[in-house]
């Protein structure tokens, strides 16, 4: 399902955290354990030490295969992690979700996340959906730009093509590049609103405030959002925008091929 998180993937997940170590040691372990007991049963003197050179031939064969094992299982991990972050995010990031972005978390916001959740549980709740905020506008700013960059590329193609048909189509490049400005200058705002946000929880947490300070303080925060959470705000305006985009292009390119035939 896009956007939610699956019992399947949790199962693949943990299957892929542990699969390099089981896959090293059935690839190291096993036929060097065999060899080592037959020579350790063996009665003849030459059998023994072809076998002990046998174990130690096979040690060293099946350390190099796991090796390369494990540094293709952490590539696959590294691929399918990735795949999986972009279809979560598809819909916004929530406050449950932020565990599979942690390495997009600055080193400051993993440890005052980790200090939060020692000392301060309410205050940690509030930072750790500040934070999924904080990475949904970020990840559109990043989508934003590359969008961009393929737009002002397609408009500069556009440019060097002296064909009248090619007005409409930069006409419909330039409007597409404007709504991503929108989109990106409205992403940029979010952001800034979100770390401000974080510092202010930072700020709380570090003057030791009673329940009844944090949940005033929590409440404040909450007046400031919009009626739409941010999440969901951010990702109604990377969608309405990138898919009028994609059907702006398509349709002129459907234009200009009509037009190149007559």
């Amino acid at each position: 399902m896009a956007g939610k998180l699956t019992n399947k993937d949790k199962r693949v997940a943990k299957l892929l955290r542990i699969a390099p170590w089981l896959t090293f040691l059935v690839s190291s372990v096993p036929l060097p354990l065999v060899f080592l007991l037959m020579f350790l049963g063996s009665a003849a003197t030459d059998s023994a030490a072809v076998y002990l050179f046998l174990a130690g031939i096979s040690l060293g064969l099946g350390v190099i295969v796991g090796l390369v094992l494990i540094m293709l299982l952490y590539l696959y991990r590294r691929n399918w992690l990735a795949k999986l972050r972009d279809r979560l995010a598809a819909d916004g990031i929530t406050a449950t979700e932020v565990d599979w972005f942690e390495q997009e978390l600055t080193t400051h916001e993993r440890e005052t996340r980790g200090e939060l959740t020692t000392q301060n549980p309410v205050l940690a709740d509030a930072y750790v959906e500040t934070l999924a905020a904080r990475l949904t506008a970020s990840r559109v700013i990043a989508k934003a730009d590359r969008e961009l960059v393929l737009v002002r590329r397609r408009i500069g193609q556009a440019r060097n093509i002296s064909v009248a048909a090619t007005t409409s189509l930069r006409s419909d490049l330039e409007a597409d590049q404007k709504r991503l400005d929108s989109v990106k200058v409205e992403a940029v705002a979010r952001l800034a609103e979100a770390k401000e946000r974080l510092q202010v929880i930072e700020a709380a947490a570090s003057r030791n405030l009673t329940e009844n300070e944090t949940d005033a303080m929590l409440r404040r925060l909450s007046a400031t959002r919009e009626h739409l959470p941010l999440t969901m705000e951010m990702e109604k305006l990377e969608r309405e925008a990138l898919q009028e985009a994609h059907g702006n292009l398509n349709a002129s390119g459907l234009g200009q091929t009509i037009e190149k035939t007559h």
